[in-house]
């Protein structure tokens, strides 16, 4: 049975938390979400959460969020959720650097855990640093005016090498001062480019090593490479406080990339995270320790009215072996171990693809291959997406797939030159005298809610201005200061909240005095009658204003759905014109059936299951109401036994993996670290990138995404389709959410034209423009 209460008795029962982990306090945390939430509720136009039925209403859990793609946005929508569906309150840990100004106090009242990382410490250091000999000694650096242990350098600290397009730095830590020119460091750097910088030479393979061995030190008349040093960062109290809450049964919060990002990938994680979760076993063994995966999956996060689905992984406990390694002087293979296991858990519930091209051809394929022609639930689009990037990692090379991308690449270019969006083409079939009357009606319509927008997108635009302009400066300043951003986007909804949550209120305020002074000159033209107070009269101009905002959003909204679906129309009726779209819409189903075609002969060599999980039902072999009536049954009787036996009935453990056969997220630890100084080891610390880290084409990447290639243990493990439990949940809430949204949105979808999909392509080719820079 589930004991809700449990959890704050055993938490007042456990010792004080250090001083380095903000109290939480219940009521501040609510009543900071629920007002939080409210714009949240405005940015958002829908946030679905997931599986949410799988976290632990008691006992110690480490959500393990990714992919980190929204900036302090995500942590907002995560503790929210959390909050809603789960009834936990959860710490998570922050930069140090951002607890400042709002988001420090707003950190403080949620009861977040700052963390100091390196890189936010790191200066531009004295002089030049060289390999004096590369080939014997690669560990020994030696600098041209540098001041090493003069005010510049500590043991511990770390060096950093510059940055240079598209790959990060690399960064080492400082193991021993020899003098003011020449430091020794922790292990030798072995990726091409940083041996590039500290050399000069160009005879080096792509792991770092020269080629050359006969010339053992940098190119002739070479003077060295500039660098940044950071001071040593001791996380000792950090990590204590995290275990404090830990085995006091509370929930701790992380992304474990490090640092937000708008890739299509997941980063390299950091071992912060399984230092924490070993850390708290080897103090509490008996503590119950959860770690439960999150994927923050979002339809364009830093656009306004967007769309999120936050999905929960199957929960899953440490082997003791692997506490027993970590306690037993083997840190490094048990941090290793664990950080392979968080990476593949991470893949079952998010889409991570190589490059965006790659994201663009399967959300295609996703809409392509939908045989009822009804509109899906959110859950369904991210879980389509997920499966289908899985089975293109894995037949990618076969000539099926190959010939079926180019005709998808050939689809999407005739869109982008008609300038339509997928569902739009459906228009096609609708008859001329059908599409005419359409047409004026959704212009009528869009002429009555420009009425309900111009009132408040004249006396609100200066908010909309200031959003804009500030969060794309924003956007430019951390991409300068980034190595893993593409175009800065993930940083966009964090500024336009911030801005609008200072600036609206400003403008009300600034519109009421106005109104308030207009009616002490002349009781605002004579309308406002003269026994009326100014201050009822403020109050009423300050309630107005914000009725106009929301109206004027909510009418803009609508407006631009409507909006964007007239330019079909006008196809339709321009006869050159309709001959294309009349021909696309043929080449539509053509392909449509092509891909339907392959995913139902691929599908069932990958996923043995398949017909069993099918999250597209075809019309062919439609469920009928006995079986549909059988599956309810099935799903009573499961969620009677979780009732009995807690949210963890039904849903097993992921087997932990061997080092044989780990997809290898763990190539990102450095050589010959034992971690058995916890101290010094940063939870956000920015180790190198493996040789197939950073790059969008790596095979790390790939395989970050597949889950069920030749590597780790597949998709089973994790996926919340795979067990009859999880099949059965999944069914019963695609069923209902399907009927409901089925009567809500198909006339919506038919009077405006309106789909989640609409805007997948809008940026493709922005973005590539990005990109090209970055490389």
């Amino acid at each position: 049975m589930e004991r809700p209460a449990a959890a704050p008795e055993r938490e007042k029962s456990r010792p004080s938390l250090t001083k380095d982990l903000y109290p939480m306090v219940n009521w501040k945390y609510d009543v900071f979400l629920w007002v939080i939430g409210i714009v949240i509720d405005l940015f958002f136009r829908e946030v679905v959460p997931r599986g949410s039925w799988k976290v632990p209403r008691e006992g110690p859990v480490l959500f393990v969020a990714a992919p980190h793609a929204n900036q302090f946005v995500d942590a907002i929508i995560l503790q929210r959720t959390l909050r809603r569906e789960a009834n936990r309150r959860i710490s998570l840990l922050i930069a140090q650097k951002s607890v400042h100004g709002f988001i420090g106090w707003g950190s403080r009242q949620v009861g977040s855990v700052p963390v100091g990382r390196a890189q936010d410490s790191a200066k531009p250091a004295t002089g030049m640093i060289y390999l004096p000999d590369p080939v014997n000694d690669p560990t020994l650096i030696r600098g041209v005016g540098t001041r090493f242990g003069e005010g510049e350098g500590e043991v511990g600290g770390m060096l950093f090498l510059p940055s240079t397009k598209g790959q990060s730095g690399s960064s080492v830590d400082i193991a021993q001062i020899l003098g003011p020119e020449e430091i020794r460091i922790k292990r030798p750097i072995k990726d091409k480019t940083g041996v590039r910088q500290l050399t000069g030479r160009d005879d080096i393979d792509d792991d770092g090593n020269l080629l050359d061995k006969d010339v053992r030190g940098p190119k002739e008349g070479y003077q060295g490479t500039k660098y940044r040093l950071a001071p040593h960062i001791d996380q000792t109290k950090v990590y204590e406080a995290v275990f404090a809450r830990l085995t006091s049964g509370g929930c701790v919060g992380i992304f474990p990339e490090g640092g937000s990002h708008d890739r299509t990938e997941l980063l390299t994680l950091k071992a912060g995270v399984a230092i924490m979760a070993l850390g708290s076993l080897a103090e509490a063994p008996d503590c119950g320790l959860t770690i439960v995966p999150v994927g923050m999956n979002y339809f364009h996060p830093h656009k306004f009215r967007s769309r999120a689905v936050v999905e929960f992984g199957s929960p899953f406990h440490i082997p003791p072996e692997l506490v027993e390694m970590y306690k037993n002087n083997q840190r490094r293979d048990a941090i290793g171990q664990l950080l392979d296991t968080v990476h593949q858990a991470l893949s079952s519930v998010t889409v991570s693809t190589p490059d965006y091209d790659t994201l663009m051809l399967i959300q295609a394929a996703r809409r392509l291959y939908n045989p009822t022609g009804r509109k899906l639930p959110l859950p369904v689009v991210v879980e389509l997406n997920r499966r289908l990037a899985l089975g293109y990692e894995k037949y990618k090379s076969d000539q099926r797939i190959i010939d079926l991308r180019e005709a998808v690449k050939k689809y999407n270019t005739q869109l982008k030159y008609l300038n339509l969006r997928d569902h739009q083409v459906e228009y096609a079939k609708m008859s001329v005298i059908k599409v005419f009357f359409t047409l004026l009606f959704r212009v009528a319509k869009l002429l009555v809610l420009l009425i309900g927008v111009l009132p408040g997108l004249v006396l609100f635009s200066p908010v909309f201005i200031a959003t804009k302009a500030i969060s794309r400066k924003k956007a430019k300043e951390a991409l300068a200061g980034s190595t893993v951003k593409i175009h800065g986007k993930d940083v966009m909804a964090t500024w336009k909240v911030l801005v609008a949550m200072a600036f609206a209120p400003t403008l009300y305020h600034f519109y009421s005095v106005i109104v308030t002074a207009k009616t002490y000159q002349d009781r605002f033209f004579g309308i406002v009658p003269d026994w009326a107070p100014l201050w009822v009269v403020y109050v009423s101009a300050f309630v107005v204003m914000i009725a106009i905002t929301f109206a004027a959003l909510r009418f803009g909204e609508v407006g631009m759905d409507i909006f964007k679906s007239l330019q079909p129309l006008v196809l339709c009726l321009v006869p050159t014109s309709g001959f294309n779209i009349h021909t696309l819409r043929e080449q539509r189903a053509q392909l449509s059936k092509r891909v339907t075609d392959l995913i139902n002969t691929l599908g069932p060599e990958m996923f043995p299951d398949f017909e069993k999980t099918r999250l597209v039902v075809n019309p062919e072999t439609r469920v009928t109401d006995a079986a549909a009536a059988a599956v309810a049954a099935r799903e009573q009787r499961r969620l009677r036994e979780a009732e009995q036996h807690g949210p963890e009935a039904g849903s097993e453990s992921p087997p932990m993996i061997s080092r044989r056969n780990s997809t290898q997220p763990s190539l990102g630890l450095p050589r010959n670290e034992s971690f058995n100084d916890i101290g010094g080891v940063g939870i956000f610390s920015t180790r190198p990138p493996s040789r197939s880290g950073s790059g969008s084409g790596s095979d790390s990447r790939r395989g970050s995404g597949s889950g069920s290639g030749g590597s780790g243990f597949g998709l089973t493990g994790f996926t919340s389709l795979d067990s009859a439990g999880g099949f059965d949940e999944a069914s019963r809430r695609i069923r209902e959410a399907m009927r409901e949204r089925r009567r809500k949105s198909e006339a919506v979808a038919v009077q405006l034209g309106g789909s989640e999909d609409e805007d997948e392509d809008d940026e493709e080719e922005e973005y590539n423009e990005a990109r090209k820079k970055r490389v």
